[in-house]
């Protein structure tokens, strides 16, 4: 069986530790050690330079983000090792800035783990600088985007308008684009600016400020 990499296993669930370290020897890893916690982990790493760290994120003292604390650690000093995240939560706000990252970085979440065989593919796949990213995640992701974006509620027309308003056009300029009236123009506008939240004062330009938030949201 061919060699597939030195590992180190970091999950404070004994019984889930030892039966995923029985399962990647038996499949080619060698697993050099075990952590229950993050300051643990920290010091395996440091001490055997693994190719691949599978961490659960929340782990002693308190149980909320000292697995992925670790592995923001783990990235900052040992860029070189590979990091899978495997957890039993959705983490989405803490777990992006290190996805961010881009290569040799993955996150699973354990109960979408029903296929072993492709759970070694992925491993492979992240220890050779790919990345994986659970669909609960990018699910969880695009519904944050779709909560956040300013513009999600401006009709297709409305948003038609601003994206000539960001091209520079006047009022005038966007009815005959548009093939409407300028008055109906003003409308939509107002109505931006009303949805967008931009309540008229002497300090800003409101009609910029529009603008400013389209480019922003792109």
């Amino acid at each position: 069986m061919a060699h597939r990499g030195r590992l180190v296993v970091a999950d404070d669930d004994v019984l889930l530790r030892e039966g995923l370290a029985s399962l990647l020897t038996r499949s080619g890893f060698e697993v050099v050690a075990q952590a229950g916690d993050g300051v643990r982990l920290l010091e395996l790493v440091r001490r055997h330079l693994p190719d691949l760290v599978i961490i659960d994120i929340r782990m002693p003292p308190s149980f909320t983000t000292e697995g992925l604390d670790a592995a923001r650690a783990i990235r900052e000093r040992f860029p070189q090792v590979a990091i899978l995240l495997l957890s039993a939560y959705v983490d989405l706000e803490h777990a992006m800035e290190l996805l961010a990252g881009g290569d040799h970085v993955g996150y699973l979440l354990k109960t979408r783990v029903t296929d072993v065989n492709e759970f070694l593919e992925t491993l492979d796949h992240i220890a050779k600088g790919g990345s994986i990213v659970d669909p609960s995640l990018v699910k969880e992701l695009v519904a944050a985007r779709h909560r956040d974006d300013p513009l999600a509620h401006l009709s297709p027309r409305e948003r038609q308008v601003l994206a000539l308003m960001a091209e520079g056009r006047s009022n005038a300029g966007i009815a005959r684009k548009l093939w409407v009236t300028e008055g109906t123009v003003e409308k939509h506008v107002r109505s931006i600016l009303i949805k967008l939240r931009l309540p008229e004062t002497d300090a800003d330009h409101r009609r910029v400020l529009a603008v400013l938030t389209f480019l922003e949201s792109r």
